[in-house]
């Protein structure tokens, strides 16, 4: 198992840690061409500061909190403010863009650029008082950060086991079971369990898997497309990203009420009775039967367990 240690903006991290009730935060990269592949979702991140900050509540060149990994994706600015909000860590999306464009190598002109999120989880901070020295081999002219190998880095384990241990009683108490679990003593061997997506790391995640297409329409106005969820959560559903799919918002409500389902072949089906209660549809009987739009990656579609509660309990077939 794998760990990372991010340097943080210190106004980012001053305005979260205002903000315990958090729970689901972006760590956001100002570029949206970098990926990150350091980490798998439930593996810890901890934020490190920059070796001199400009706030004495933010010292510098320590670690002052941390998260678990959930996923990486490529959003548009009011996207990821959409769906996180002041978890982005400012108070406003001007706000938010300025300090992207103060970190940018090159100002854009483009109004609503894309850049990278790296979606975290089960957030905590450490006062300054709390903080922990920057870790061994933290070089002082690494820019983005480093990961480690937790498995045979007892040294990391232990850095990264003091700092997460509230976020794990954290997770543990809002879900009855954390991502990072011990065996016996800090040096123990951790091991993972996969912790549940936050709303707004699904709907990233989502819109990522079907790379900014509705599943039905095939519609690529990203600001008109949605998250919905298969199995809703108040019928049990969680934001898995299998049970969900990227629609249209109109599409969205038809499948939510029942007029459209998708069947675990992953086809489309349309209920006669969108024609005979409304007098159009068109649109959809012509792609009745057809495949839908399906992320690239095999984990990432829709569960046929899902699909198949939605078509016998929601989809009106007659």
């Amino acid at each position: 198992m794998r760990g990372y240690v991010g340097i943080t903006d210190a106004d980012w991290a001053l305005h979260l840690s205002a903000r315990p009730e958090l729970d689901e935060i972006n760590f956001w990269q100002p570029s949206g061409d970098r990926q990150f592949r350091v980490l798998k979702p439930g593996e810890p991140f901890l934020f490190k500061t920059h070796m001199r900050t400009r706030s004495s509540a933010v010292p510098g060149n320590r670690i002052i909190g941390g998260a678990f990994f959930q996923g990486f994706s490529s959003l548009t600015v009011s996207e990821a403010w959409a769906f996180f909000g002041e978890g982005n860590g400012a108070a406003s999306l001007p706000e938010m863009l300025a300090r992207i464009n103060r970190y940018r190598r090159s100002q854009s002109t483009d109004p609503d650029p894309r850049i990278g999120c790296i979606l975290l989880n089960q957030p905590v901070w450490l006062s300054p008082d709390e903080a922990f020295p920057a870790p061994h081999a933290f070089a002082p002219n690494i820019v983005q950060g480093r990961g480690y190998d937790l498995d045979s880095d007892s040294e990391a384990l232990t850095l990264f086991s003091s700092v997460l241990e509230r976020a794990t009683n954290n997770a543990l108490e809002a879900e009855g079971g954390g991502p990072w679990v011990h065996h016996g003593d800090m040096q123990g061997t951790p091991t993972l369990i996969r912790p549940r997506l936050g709303q707004g790391s699904f709907q990233a995640r989502i819109m990522d898997a079907y790379a900014g297409q509705c599943a039905i329409t095939k519609h690529k106005i990203r600001p008109t497309l949605q998250a919905a969820h298969i199995l809703p959560v108040s019928e049990g559903g969680k934001h898995r990203v299998d049970n969900g799919l990227l629609l249209r918002s109109d599409v969205h409500t038809l499948f939510d009420r029942g007029y459209l389902g998708v069947s675990p072949d992953l086809r489309l089906h349309v209920s006669p009775r969108l024609k005979s209660e409304f007098g159009n549809g068109q649109e959809f009987y012509d792609a009745a039967g057809q495949p839908i739009v399906l992320p690239q990656a095999r984990t990432e579609r829709p569960n046929g367990e899902f699909l198949t509660w939605h078509m016998d309990t929601v989809f009106k077939a007659s």
